[in-house]
């Protein structure tokens, strides 16, 4: 069943002023998406975490990787917490992965 699975959502807000700020802004995006995040919407990012070992891992990976400036921070919710989140602007798109199966065939 889906209560075990949880989702971290990670949101940051980082400064692009100086060339420097934009490299590590760029290196923790990437950072993100090479470790099974994708964007839920403008920096907020969500990965589905099997149990609560991997949620230790992500966070830990996450902690390590911190940009030298702005603010980072990491909601882990479960899954059917989750699934309870409503769009209240706009279209819902139909190519967000919102499925609690193991299988997804693209």
């Amino acid at each position: 069943m889906s209560y075990r699975f949880m989702r971290m959502l990670v949101m940051f807000d980082l400064p692009t002023e100086t060339p420097a700020d934009r490299k590590n802004y760029r290196q923790f995006r990437k950072m993100l998406i090479k470790n099974g995040f994708f964007m839920l919407q403008e920096s907020v990012y969500t990965r589905m975490l099997l149990n609560s070992s991997v949620q230790k891992s992500s966070l830990e990976t996450i902690r390590k990787n911190k940009p030298p400036a702005g603010t980072v921070q990491v909601l882990t919710v479960t899954e059917k917490q989750f699934a309870t989140m409503e769009f209240i602007s706009g279209e819902a798109r139909g190519d967000v992965l919102d499925s609690d199966e193991r299988l997804v065939i693209l």
